[in-house]
């Protein structure tokens, strides 16, 4: 259907040995890597615990809502609260800290392989639409296929310069983006109609009728860029929430958390952490409107990401691939608060020349009933959903897991579910050896197995640390602060803080976050070491 914009009608010294460059991977079309599942991995950007129908939300979501019907809800997946530390955690099976993506990410992902490069080197077709948030182009690092934005966010109607009889699109900074090998500076489409979400769809589906016919199996990963700000979506989808969201925050709020509770996501032990918006009845009738509509296009944005993740999904069904895809679903962070405000905006909020974020007031809904939201180490910052569907090798469909995870445990299951050989201590294919992952895998959650995690997690991000072993999370916001302690099993929202009552669980979370950042953390000498090495 055509839609309109608004404005137009730590590192190892083990001797190395050379894992295989993309141009040297050897496939060997067996009867055992027919049978391995395809892979499709979607990731939303900022998108908040529950912005989905099925995590509690009024926004209809039916394609991710079927998929969770027919498969898993987890509730206590996480990742590093932020874009790019959080990606490559999900590309590496690494701490941001091991691949030097813990503050920039200006240089290569050091001291690992990609899922990428884990694939292809088992004879997968590797494909990726959308956001990367990394300085290297996916293409060298595994991946057959790449369209998308090598930054961290951009105008989603029109990234580049003016076109002719066009608004002028708003713009936070220049961006790169990349077709396959050619990378650009403000990437500006040819067609009228482009808007990230559908282009990067268009892109996938263009892939997967060019290889229809062929025997290997596929990864695809769709890394979207909504419903990350500028806040931009079609006037028609729009429409369908104008109006919905003058009730204000609390009672959306509210509404939420009844949903979850009614839909059996959470139980008795979550309860509303405190609210942190503003007081709805404060705001004049002028704000009001204008806070209905940042929502509505944030609603809107989320509304496109569901239909064309069922574009694809009908796809997969047309070419009779869908009961052997493994499909999870993820978002890269909690829903943001953050606010950006260096760019003036001329057109109607939603517009090609509109740069507006969604702000606080909202991402407190958005992260319902979870405390706090992107760059935090509370759970919302942290929690998000992710939903894991695969007809043939699922069992049990229809699950809510509070299996303990993080984004660190996507390579691990991976490479349990394909079974080819992880190449730990061989050289990577950007800096440093190959360390051994850091996740557990998930497989026997998927087989619906008993599975207790064994490893603890951890997080820093900025002065944001904190540590969770079991049902025991300690926490804090600032280096100088005193750790919080939370009772995770009996207190998920993270109200009650034990850390004078349990002041032996706290210091043992403390010695184990201090090893733990000691033995992640790569020092100015050992990436000399690395790219000394790498050099000669």
């Amino acid at each position: 259907m055509k839609k309109t914009n608004i404005l137009l009608a730590a590192t190892s010294l083990l001797p190395a040995t050379t894992f295989l460059s993309c141009s040297e991977k050897r496939y060997v079309d067996t009867a055992n890597d027919m049978n391995r599942p395809n892979i499709l991995f979607i990731l939303a950007d900022d998108l908040g615990w529950s912005d989905l129908g099925s995590y509690g939300s009024e926004v209809p979501t039916p394609n991710l809502d079927a998929l969770a019907a027919k498969g898993i809800r987890f509730t206590q997946f996480h990742n590093s609260a932020k874009s790019f530390p959080s990606r490559a955690n999900l590309l590496t099976g690494l701490y941001a800290q091991q691949v030097g993506y813990h503050r920039f990410f200006k240089g290569p992902m050091e001291n690992s392989i990609t899922l990428g490069e884990y694939l292809q080197s088992a004879g997968y077709l590797t494909m990726w639409s959308g956001k990367h948030h990394g300085a290297e182009n996916p293409r060298t690092r595994g991946f057959d296929h790449y369209f998308g934005l090598k930054d961290g966010s951009s105008n989603h109607f029109n990234p580049g310069h003016q076109r002719p009889n066009e608004e002028v699109p708003i713009h936070k900074r220049d961006r790169i983006w990349a077709i396959e090998d050619r990378e650009m500076m403000q990437y500006t489409p040819e067609s009228m109609d482009f808007y990230t979400t559908d282009y990067f769809t268009n892109y996938a589906l263009k892939w997967l009728d060019k290889y229809r016919n062929n025997r290997r199996p596929f990864f695809l990963y769709m890394s979207y860029t909504s419903p990350h700000d500028p806040l931009m979506a079609w006037v028609e989808d729009i429409e369908k929430f104008r109006g919905k969201y003058l009730e204000g925050y609390e009672i959306i709020r509210q509404r939420r958390f009844e949903k979850q509770l009614e839909i059996g996501l959470i139980d008795e032990r979550f309860v509303l952490s405190e609210a942190t918006y503003q007081d709805w009845d404060k705001l004049t009738p002028a704000q009001r409107r204008e806070e209905d509509l940042k929502m509505a296009v944030y609603a809107a944005m989320i509304y496109n990401l569901d239909y064309n993740i069922g574009r694809i999904i009908n796809k997969l069904k047309e070419q009779g691939k869908y009961e052997n895809t493994i499909i999870m679903f993820s978002s890269d962070n909690g829903a943001s608060g953050e606010v950006v405000t260096e760019r003036a905006s001329y057109g109607p909020i939603g517009s090609i020349s509109n740069w507006v974020s969604l702000g606080p007031d909202w991402a407190n809904v958005a992260n319902t009933p979870l405390r706090e939201m992107k760059n935090s180490s509370f759970q919302g910052g942290i929690c998000i959903p992710l939903i894991v569907s695969w007809e043939r090798g699922l069992k049990n469909p229809g699950r809510v897991s509070e299996f303990l995870g993080h984004f660190i445990d996507i390579m691990p299951t991976i490479v349990d579910i394909v079974g080819a050989p992880y190449p730990e201590g061989t050289e990577s294919p950007g800096t440093g050896i190959v360390l051994p992952y850091e996740g557990e895998s998930f497989l026997s959650v998927i087989k619906d197995e008993q599975i207790v995690r064994q490893r603890p997690l951890f997080w820093e991000w900025l002065e944001n640390q904190a540590a969770r072993d079991g049902r025991w999370k300690i926490l804090r916001e600032r280096i100088s602060d005193d750790w919080a302690l939370f009772d995770m099993e009996n207190d998920p929202s993270e109200t009650n803080n034990l850390a004078k009552q349990n002041p032996e669980i706290v210091e043992r979370l403390d010695t184990m976050f201090r090893e733990w950042q000691k033995r992640v953390t790569i020092t100015e000498g050992q990436r000399f070491f690395i790219k000394s090495r790498n050099r000669n």
